[in-house]
């Protein structure tokens, strides 16, 4: 017995000995997500009770024997754990806490903690999104941010958001925000919506200004999602949903009863004896579906992520939709301990537009269409009519080819060089290539031949974009005993080129070629065909800086500076600087502050930036020349035949200037249950980008592009959110944006070159009436009406209005002149009102969106709100009377169709439930949700959607026009379905 008891003690030395030989020592890393070591995290490892903490290099050192599981824990942060088998060196990512004060935000050139920013910087998180069938980033973050105004006034699947930062910040430059994709420039629909993990968007100009003469309009960063976790792990989801469609408002148009009621009163309509709804006619009821599948994989040192997502979107006009497939793939590996870190992106997109015949004009034909004709004649033929502008909108539907190809591919890489614990090195890399190619033909039975005899018409456009970049970067930070700081130095090389091809023929000698075989259209011998093509580049670098400093996150401050040159601009302007500036006071954290729990955050900032604008075409400041055989000019004393100026040499050329200042409070109580920020700003945006009329000679062209003039802005933001209830079971959460802006255009002039403007016409009603909308005048507002104000009808029914002396008088006598500004088409203010509500299992979220304070022009009123014209269908109330009298007059603008445009919407609703993990074998979440878009509309506007107005594009000055030619807005219900393997 002795013996066996000391055979035993052998038999576990050895053992020990044995397993105190295999022990591995392994040195580990814990960092925050912008490489920041966490000191005193605590780490557990899982077959032992010792703890582990890490020193102020955020590095920590233990001995492990087999396979472990490591725990890794600090205040602030979330918990991580992870497996380890035989490795000897690891870095532990942590995550930040969900408490909004710590959430990391994308700046520029990295990531900041939310309560250290001292600029106007919003983030949106994916749980905070739209939720249902949106169409792109923009409409993800719809009602979110104080400040952008995002709209969807089309309801084309082909159409994409309008989005807008603090109002109109230029005349014939770039207005549209920045937008930057994982670093990368691109646009909201460069990448599925579903795809997306976060949104931060930077608003005023000193956190901009570190982008130079893109970021005037703003610059929006979208965060792709990616495998984050630091533990090896392989996750799949599926995320679906299928939607149906219906029209938002139908025109109360006449019926074919109606027609026939009013000719028994003696009007002198047409009764062709049918009866037919032309709206019905073209429109459908789409179902479209959409399918996302994403794949996690890997471990800390190597890890991917990709995935695929297909859309199948139907539009609400016959013939209309979009077929899309985007497929994303990143991958990221880090090697040398930890010190080199490697990314790699790829994003393919391929787009299939179909639209057929449909586009806005159907929707005109529609409107104005008999509803006593018929669809097909007697030889089943579409019935036409000779009448103007009247052609059949389902002949010219389903007689029309429009087929539309995009392709992009976004390819980009970085090496991440880390010599030391606080110093980063950064090569970024990408290319971006797409190509558009379109296909339009229309057949021997559209109106092209039928009504315009061309005998079948065809046409091809392609286009193709490259962009590509190169940023290296340089980030230092460095923290010790209470003061942070962190360094940023860099440079960036960008170059674009774009090129495009087009040609079009007619009189072919067959429909079967369709847009595939041009050159066999008898025009092209005639010398009518057409063919253009084109092609551009431009280049553009910059070297640029920042600078933050912190301490004990009370006082902060943050200074920048960008100095870029462009090719875009005249000689003596290839370069600008565009420097930034602002500083932050966390009062709460002051002595006199501390005893008062309420108050987690009061942090006081204000800002000062500089941005500019870069002018649409890159030659601008060149002189150019376009070919014509009949024509001829002289060049330096020599006459050159067929060579003709084009375009005015300007060395002075330069980038619109814009300078901002912010001054906000960011506050955060009540164990930070309601937080939020206040933001005042004013900007001005000097050397205005215009087109002005100069002299012949001694310029070779009557207009050319000038610095001239200066525009303000300034405008009130306010975003209040509260955790109204938390608890384990039940939790409420609500958020509130409101948003002010008011313009005025200065001035419009430029001393040097003696022009000046006090004010240009903007806006078209189109034919017959044929004359602009609104009027810029210096010293005003953009977006001003300038319409004939009336008072009523005489006893003809013809209008009477107001001359310039506020005398009333006939409209035929009256002139301009007489014109007066009437209401402005941009809303006074913005509002969104968003909630989250969770019980148990169950979550509901609805949204509220609203624009108050502004005008619309009802072109529908305007054209089909007066019965003059009996050839065209009218809406019913266009016999109503009209100030107590029957309206007698031609069509002509005037004030009384101008409308209050202000509204409210229930914007999107979302029902859904969650079931328990493995609730089905192998599946570890699974949601079912319900969710509706563009529900209800409050307004007392009588048109069909006071949203539907652009203000981009052409109408960027004629803003708060419903076109009589549109695609109708819809409303959307979707199921969806998100699963987890």
């Amino acid at each position: 017995m002795n013996k066996n008891y000391f055979l035993l003690i052998l038999f576990w030395c050895a053992m020990w000995t044995l397993h105190a030989q295999e022990q591995i020592e392994l040195s580990g890393k814990v960092v925050e997500a912008n490489g920041t070591p966490v000191v005193g995290a605590t780490v557990s490892v899982s077959n032992q009770s010792s703890k582990y903490s890490t020193d102020e290099n955020g590095v920590f050192l233990l001995k492990y024997t087999g396979d472990i599981t490591l725990t890794v824990s600090s205040l602030r942060y979330k918990t991580t754990t992870l497996s380890i088998t035989n490795q000897r060196t690891i870095t532990v990512l942590l995550e930040e806490a969900v408490e909004q004060l710590n959430e990391v935000v994308v700046v520029g050139y990295g990531t900041q903690k939310k309560g250290e920013i001292t600029s106007s910087v919003a983030s949106v998180k994916a749980e905070e999104f739209t939720k249902g069938a949106v169409k792109d980033a923009g409409q993800l973050i719809q009602g979110k941010v104080a400040g952008l105004r995002v709209t969807t006034p089309s309801g084309d699947p082909n159409s994409s958001t309008q989005i807008n930062l603090r109002g109109l910040n230029s005349i014939q430059g770039a207005t549209n925000p920045l937008v930057i994709i994982d670093g990368i420039p691109g646009q909201l629909t460069s990448v599925a919506p579903e795809d997306i993990e976060s949104i931060d968007v930077m608003k005023d100009g000193s956190a901009a200004a570190i982008y130079g003469t893109r970021a005037t309009g703003g610059v929006i960063f979208i965060t792709t999602r990616q495998n984050r976790s630091a533990e090896s792990r392989t996750t799949l989801e599926y995320n679906n949903y299928a939607s149906i469609q219906t029209i938002l408002r139908k025109p109360d148009l006449m019926t074919a009863s109606d027609y026939q009621r009013l000719i028994a009163d003696g009007e002198n309509y047409e009764d062709l004896g049918n009866a037919t709804d032309w709206i019905d006619e073209v429109t459908q009821n789409p179902f479209s579906h959409n399918h996302n599948l994403t794949l996690f994989g890997g471990n800390s040192r190597t890890n991917f992520t990709g995935s695929v997502n297909y859309r199948d979107w139907d539009g609400i006009l016959l013939k209309s939709g979009q077929d899309r497939l985007n497929i994303r793939a990143d991958l990221n590996h880090e090697m040398f301990d930890g010190k080199l870190r490697s990314h790699v992106q790829v994003i393919n997109s391929s787009i299939k537009a179909l639209q057929g015949g449909s586009s806005e004009y159907m929707w005109r034909q529609a409107m104005i269409r008999n509803p006593t004709d018929r669809i097909r004649n007697d030889q089943g033929k579409w019935q036409e009519s000779d009448a103007y502008m009247y052609d059949n909108p389902l002949g010219m539907i389903h007689e029309s080819v429009n087929d539309r190809i995009f392709r992009e591919t976004r390819m980009n890489g970085s090496l991440d060089y880390r010599p030391i614990d606080d110093l980063s090195v950064k090569g970024l890399f990408s290319r971006v290539q797409s190509n558009d190619l379109n296909g339009l033909s229309t057949s021997f039975d559209h109106v092209n031949t039928t009504k315009n005899n061309l005998n079948g018409t065809a046409s091809r456009w392609t286009q193709a974009n490259v962009e590509n970049l190169m940023e290296l970067t340089v980030n230092y930070n460095k923290s010790f005993d209470g003061h942070k700081f962190t360094g940023l130095a860099g440079y960036s090389w960008q170059r674009n080129s774009f090129e495009n091809f087009y040609a079009y023929n007619f009189d072919f000698p067959t429909d079967e070629y369709s847009y595939n075989f041009l050159q066999s259209g008898a025009a092209l011998q005639r010398g009518l065909a057409v063919m253009e093509s084109h092609k551009q580049e431009q280049t553009l670098i910059g070297f640029f800086g920042r600078v933050t400093y912190s301490y004990k996150d009370k006082y902060m401050a943050m200074a920048s500076l960008r100095r870029e040159g462009s090719s875009t601009f005249g000689e003596n302007n290839k370069w600008g600087s565009f420097p930034a500036v602002s500083v932050g006071w966390d009062v709460a954290k002051e002595e006199f502050l501390q005893e008062v729990p309420a108050i987690n955050q009061l942090k006081l900032r204000a800002g000062f930036g500089v941005t500019g604008t870069i002018a649409g075409s890159p030659y601008n400041s060149q002189i150019s020349y376009n070919y014509l055989r009949e024509q001829g000019a002289y060049i330096n004393g020599t006459w050159v035949p067929g060579l003709v100026p084009a375009r005015n040499f300007n060395p002075d050329l330069r980038w619109e200037r814009k300078e901002e200042l912010n001054v906000g409070l960011d506050f955060s109580l009540a164990n930070n249950r309601i937080y939020g920020s206040l933001d005042y700003y004013t900007r001005n945006v000097k050397d205005l980008l215009y087109y002005f009329e100069v002299p012949v000679p001694p310029y070779l062209v009557s207009n050319m592009m000038i610095n001239a003039g200066e525009l303000s802005n300034q405008g009130f933001e306010v975003l209040i959110n509260a955790d109204v209830v938390k608890k384990e079971v039940f939790s409420w959460k609500t958020g509130f944006t409101l948003s002010t802006n008011k313009n005025k255009l200065v001035n419009l002039s430029n001393d040097k070159f003696g022009v000046t403007r006090e004010f240009f016409d903007a806006g078209y009603t189109g034919e017959p009436i044929q004359t602009f909308t609104h009027r810029v005048q210096v010293g005003r507002s953009i977006g001003d009406f300038y319409v004939l104000k009336t008072v009523g009808l005489d006893d003809d029914g013809k209008w009477l209005v107001e001359d310039r002396n506020g005398d009333i008088i006939p409209i035929q006598d009256a002139t301009v002149e007489d014109r007066k500004f009437y209401g402005n088409g941009i809303p006074d203010f913005n509002l969104g009102w968003n909630n989250a509500i969770q019980y148990k299992n169950i979550d509901f979220s609805f949204s509220f969106r609203g624009a108050f304070g502004h005008k619309i022009l009802n072109m529908s009123r305007l054209y089909y709100e007066n019965p003059v014209n009996k050839a065209y269908n009218v809406l019913k109330t266009a016999y109503d009377p009209v100030y107590g009298k029957t309206l007698n007059n031609d069509l002509v603008y005037v004030s009384h169709y101008i409308e209050n445009g202000d509204f409210m919407k229930l914007d999107n609703v979302t029902l859904g439930y969650t079931f328990k993990p493995n609730f089905v074998k192998g599946i570890n979440y699974l949601r079912l949700y319900m969710s509706g878009l563009n529900l209800l509309t409050i307004t007392g506007y009588k048109g069909l959607d006071p949203e539907a107005t652009s203000y981009q594009g052409d109408f960027l000055f004629a803003p708060g026009i419903e076109h009589r030619d549109r695609y109708p807005t819809t409303r959307t219900f979707t199921c969806g379905l998100n699963v987890t393997f």
